[in-house]
């Protein structure tokens, strides 16, 4: 058995109704990711200087150095930046991520959070890559980050995001913190749900395209017009998606030393105004939105396919292709996950087994099928699924004329191609039955051949989505 746990699916093409407060059609989320005095220094105990999202192109760590351009871009942001950035957006909804230790050195600027009204989330204990580090120690971190968090802003922290994570990151998360969002993700335009340190944990998504730390590397903004263009075009395709009905949220990914520098800054507020300009905004911190969404979409516990053992996922599934377990054994061993966790995704599955199988076996699927109309049915010996498809377009009702046309049809197919006649009853009426029935036994056998297995997949989809939902 092989299992690939990655989520591949999501909502697909099921997009949930997001009901923003007011019917809003788009919630913005501002991020301003607080670092400056948590990043890599010798003097914070790290083996190196910092080396990431700054204005130096290409730098590099210095191992046991102080690098001293790098430690004032970084003041820079806490002196000049952060300032600039709460002028501009002091009267908004923000999320702050605070590294814990940076913002134990920033108690004017925590005050000033604090004073907007500000949501401050944890950004982790220090602003250094995580992955590497055992699971134990990055618990003694997130732990850490949460208790001097509580002590300096005053409160402790209902959001958490990494960012240098590791792949135990959102686990050792949800077991240590009674958080109501992780943002350690990039995988969607909405939050979602997921199974993380043995609970249901809601994931919000953050973004590294709407976000200035683009202007950091090299194949990213270079002037604040760039970033000004892309905001706005992330904008307007999101408000009309929810124009049409399937309102998302955009994040926005900020940074004292980034967009706090002039230029930046008001490209920025240029953006801002465009969207101001537009009905239906709904401006949100990260926690007010995880809070809606617990609410309106709080998790649910459904079938899950992937997560079978095999007996359980033969009984469920065995009968999909009538009287042929085979298949589900098949499609049991194959590498299924959360994107198998669906009707398609099951579906796609078993019709691989069956695919895959020599066309002695196919036929034997094809001859398990039974009449339309015929003995088995009048002898009420349908397995239940066969019965209920078969009574939907009124089969079980036939007039004696209807019964005889049917008989003879059936006589005629089987004698000539070896299988019954097999339609996929839920997509036809009757009528529509009884022309594919007189039109393809002209057929030649490998077209029908063909014709009736692509038929056997439809079946077992449509039961599929009986079973699963669509």
């Amino acid at each position: 058995m092989t299992r690939y746990f990655r989520d591949m699916t999501g909502y697909g093409a099921s997009i949930p109704k997001a009901n923003w407060p007011g019917g809003a059609k788009i919630a913005v989320q501002i991020v301003l990711n607080y670092e400056e005095g948590g990043e890599n220094n010798v003097l914070h105990g790290d083996a190196a200087s910092e080396a990431f999202l700054s204005e130096i192109t290409g730098a590099q760590p210095w191992p046991g150095q102080r690098h001293w351009n790098m430690e004032s871009i970084y003041e820079y942001g806490a002196r000049a930046g952060f300032w600039r950035v709460h002028r501009l957006l002091k009267d908004i909804p923000v999320t702050v991520y605070g590294v814990a230790t940076a913002l134990a050195r920033a108690p004017e600027q925590v005050a000033a959070m604090k004073g907007a009204g500000w949501e401050i989330a944890s950004h982790g204990l220090k602003w250094v890559e995580h992955k590497d580090m055992a699971p134990e120690e990055e618990r003694a971190q997130i732990r850490e980050a949460i208790r001097l968090h509580t002590d300096v802003v005053g409160a402790p922290p209902r959001g958490w995001y990494t960012g240098r994570c590791s792949m135990n990151t959102i686990d050792l998360a949800a077991e240590e913190g009674d958080f109501a969002y992780i943002a350690d993700s990039y995988a969607d335009d909405l939050p979602y749900w997921v199974k993380a340190g043995g609970k249901d944990q809601l994931i919000v998504p953050y973004t590294m395209d709407c976000n200035d730390m683009r202007f950091a590397i090299q194949a990213g903004f270079t002037n604040g017009a760039q970033f000004e263009s892309y905001l706005k075009d992330s904008f307007d395709m999101l408000y009309a998606e929810g124009q049409a009905g399937a309102p998302k949220m955009m994040s926005i990914g900020l940074h004292c030393r980034l967009v706090g520098r002039p230029g930046r800054a008001a490209a920025l507020k240029r953006a801002l105004e465009h969207f101001m300009k537009h009905d239906g905004v709904w401006f949100a911190t990260r926690e007010q939105i995880a809070d809606h969404w617990a609410r309106e979409h709080p998790p649910m516990t459904r079938l899950r396919p992937s997560d079978m053992d095999r007996d359980t996922f033969v009984e469920a599934f065995g009968g999909i292709f009538e009287h042929s377990p085979w298949i589900a054994e098949g499609a049991f061993g194959l590498e299924l996950g959360p994107t198998h966790d669906t009707a398609q995704g099951v579906h796609n599955a078993l019709a691989r087994v069956f695919r895959a199988a020599s066309s002695e076996k196919r036929l034997g699927v094809l001859t398990a099928h039974p009449d339309l109309a015929g003995k088995l049915a009048q002898a009420q010996r349908l397995t239940a699924e066969s019965t209920a498809e078969q009574a939907s377009v009124g089969l079980d009702a036939l007039t004696d004329e209807e019964r005889d046309a049917f008989t003879r049809l059936n006589a005629a197919y089987t004698e000539k191609f070896g299988f019954p006649f097999i339609i996929a009853v839920r997509d036809n009426t009757k009528a529509s039955i009884m022309e594919a029935f007189q039109r393809r036994v002209e057929h030649d056998r490998e077209t029908e051949f063909s014709e009736a297995c692509r038929q056997v997949e439809r079946i077992a989809e449509l039961r599929l989505q009986e079973k699963l939902g669509a």
